[in-house]
């Protein structure tokens, strides 16, 4: 799967989840003190990811959903 699409689809998520228009969130942005998140979106993300890529993300992993990169970097290890 292309790297773009894949961080066209994980920021559509995101902002899906956060109630915000895509291009309005910095990719750098921390998803729980800049953006709102709380531990309920942040597994709605998760799982979001999931279904979308049809992938296993083990759960130890979710500390590391800090941000919108944080979040395509941990999506693009585990697709093949």
């Amino acid at each position: 799967m292309a790297e773009r699409k894949i961080d066209q689809d994980v920021m559509a998520l995101i902002a899906d989840i956060l109630e915000m228009e895509p291009g309005k969130i910095d990719p750098n942005a921390h998803l729980v003190e800049d953006l709102g998140m709380d531990s309920m979106m942040a597994l709605e993300i998760l799982a979001g990811i999931e279904k979308r890529f049809k992938i296993k993300v083990p759960e130890q992993d979710l500390p590391m959903i800090t941000s919108v990169n944080r979040a395509i970097e941990l999506t693009k290890k585990y697709v093949k």
